[in-house]
């Protein structure tokens, strides 16, 4: 969802980035970002920056950093362009469709409140559905067995590191979305597209 169906990677970025001030952290660069944080869970993050902090602390600071991200987002919230498109495309050509994100569900609700799709979709895995997150695979090998799809099956939208090594793992096709990475950099995938004007279901189709 994040970086996929809408571009809130800046807002991220900015709520990390405030953390990090706030409680004396190093200045975190956009590429540290999109390389180490991007795409992985949130407390899976904090629990290696705040290594000694109790299981309510990081509680607390998740709730903080996106309290913060919402507060960023919100005037600015949007789907990509073309995406509720390619949505009606593929549920009227009978495709299966899941969102799988490492977010907690109350993100997911924020953004699906805003950017109204969730009827497309036919199961949705945030990242307390699973216990390990991306890069590990389990979280997309979660949603294809909730669709009763085999994995060799399934195509992924991605535009994380995290996620294409995770999609990669899980044996499905891959399809990196620009919005954090230059196409180079989201490798291994099957395709690279900046929107979702540039598919159609036949070119879906044609990874297989």
């Amino acid at each position: 969802m994040d970086g996929t169906m809408v571009n809130n990677t800046p807002y991220h970025l900015k709520s990390w980035q405030t953390l990090f001030k706030k409680y004396g952290l190093s200045d975190l660069q956009p590429q540290t970002y999109y390389t180490k944080i991007s795409g992985i869970p949130i407390i899976d993050t904090l629990k290696s920056l705040f290594a000694n902090a109790d299981e309510a602390t990081l509680r607390s600071l998740l709730k903080e950093k996106e309290g913060l991200y919402r507060e960023f987002y919100a005037p600015y919230i949007a789907p990509i362009n073309g995406l509720e498109n390619l949505l009606i495309e593929l549920k009227e050509a009978g495709f299966k469709l899941a969102i799988a994100s490492s977010a907690t569900m109350d993100d997911i609700d924020f953004v699906l409140n805003h950017v109204p799709v969730r009827q497309y979709f036919d199961v949705i895995i945030d990242g307390n559905r699973v216990s390990k997150g991306k890069p590990n695979p389990q979280i997309f090998l979660k949603a294809a067995a909730d669709l009763n799809i085999l994995p060799q099956d399934c195509v992924v939208f991605e535009d994380s590191l995290a996620g294409i090594k995770a999609a990669n793992a899980a044996q499905m096709k891959v399809v990196g979305i620009t919005t954090g990475q230059t196409a180079d950099k989201l490798q291994p995938s099957n395709l690279v597209i900046t929107d979702f004007t540039e598919l159609t279901v036949e070119k879906l189709e044609a990874l297989f």
